[in-house]
């Protein structure tokens, strides 16, 4: 339903305001971090978030460096491929490839390794559906015997922020039951309804999500970062305008987020249980890169687009949710570092087209659909 008359005008200034937090550091607002939280390693590095703004959007001159997942027709990780097999295209012309190395169990050991990072939201959905998501997460930890591929911690994402459900371990029997035993303070979403809600949570999320990923990008290392949730909603420009001020600001939330899971070596995913919808699919609409500012809409920041857009895998939602969060943790075990120079950029924020393509019949790669180069 589109909003009109005094009741759009309170909508519009409430997310213009939304938008122009969005592109502030990621707790400039005045919901902090919770102390109790601050528990480990990740969860310290939350507390750390409030930045100057020259420090909030990573925007370095150099060389792209690029995770690069290879599936063959069963969505399986393919390894023993070499750097000839491969094509990179910026903006379509081939790029000249400077450095090459596949990444797997064995290499893994001689550096940091893949870890895993569940965030669990608790704001977009009910009470019901998150009590589902963690038990399917504990059945996730336990299977073959609790041994778990990497190091995984779980977040939840609530009303009051982010804070840590279980510490980083490897040891999947112990973390499901500490999940088991956690209080997350989960409670039934009480946000306005409406629009407003939806603003509302719409703002969280990404704020939040930010949070996340800032600091999950200065840990060394690939990171498989799972949002285990529907998402948050999809606020279309049919439904809600923005003006110019607040465009340029959701333009930059989408350059910081490109940016950041790039530079950060983040694959973010996207799972959810339930049954698939009319808008399951949606997110497909918006996965074209955003140039301009005056293109940005507020689809372009939906879970699912930035998942895709990061390499990573979005996941139909079933009922069989451990299962999904297998086949995301995958991309760690196999995969291909490419790094390539970006051409001189004329302007700030130029972006750019990303294919790989793989000489192999019957081979797919997934990585990061673009960036935004600097001059």
């Amino acid at each position: 339903m589109r909003l009109t008359g005094s009741y759009l005008f309170s909508a519009l200034s409430v997310f213009c305001l939304t938008v122009f937090l969005i592109g502030r550091p990621a707790v400039a607002s005045a919901t902090p971090v919770r102390s109790d939280s601050v528990q480990s390693a990740p969860a310290q590095a939350l507390a750390l978030s409030q930045r100057p703004e020259s420090e909030a959007t990573p925007q370095r001159i150099g060389r792209i460096s690029l995770d690069v997942v290879v599936t063959n027709k069963a969505g399986a990780p393919v390894s023993g491929l070499d750097v000839k097999d491969f094509t990179v295209l910026d903006d379509g012309r081939p790029a000249k490839v400077l450095s090459f190395q596949e990444v797997n169990k064995l290499t893994q050991k001689a550096g940091p390794p893949a870890e895993v990072i569940l965030l669990i939201d608790t704001v977009n959905v009910g009470f019901t559906p998150v009590a589902r998501a963690r038990e399917e997460i504990q059945t996730f930890l336990r299977q073959n015997g609790g041994h778990l591929a990497y190091p995984v911690t779980v977040f939840a994402f609530a009303n009051d922020g982010v804070k840590i459900l279980v510490q980083p371990s490897a040891d999947g029997n112990a973390e499901a039951s500490q999940l088991e035993q956690a209080d997350n303070g989960l409670r039934t979403i009480t946000r306005s309804a409406g629009a407003y809600g939806a603003i509302e949570r719409f703002q969280l999320s990404i704020q939040w999500l930010q949070v996340v990923a800032n600091n999950m990008a200065k840990r060394p290392g690939r990171k498989l970062l799972i949002w285990v949730g529907p998402g948050w909603p999809m606020l279309d420009r049919q439904n809600i305008e923005t003006s110019s001020k607040g465009a340029e600001q959701l333009f930059k939330s989408i350059v910081d987020f490109s940016t950041t899971l790039r530079e950060g070596h983040i694959e973010l995913s996207s799972v959810s249980l339930g049954e698939p919808g009319p808008g399951t699919f949606l997110y497909q609409d918006f996965l074209k890169g955003v140039k301009t500012a005056d293109k940005a809409n507020p689809p372009n920041l939906g879970v699912k687009v930035i998942a895709a857009q990061s390499g990573g895998r979005v996941m139909a939602p079933d009922n069989g949710l451990a299962g999904q969060i297998d086949k995301c943790v995958e991309d760690g075990a196999d995969f291909y570092m490419i790094s390539f120079d970006p051409p001189a950029a004329d302007k700030p924020n130029e972006y750019h087209d990303l294919k790989v393509q793989v000489d192999k019949a019957g081979l797919a790669a997934r990585t990061n659909t673009g960036y935004y180069n600097q001059p």
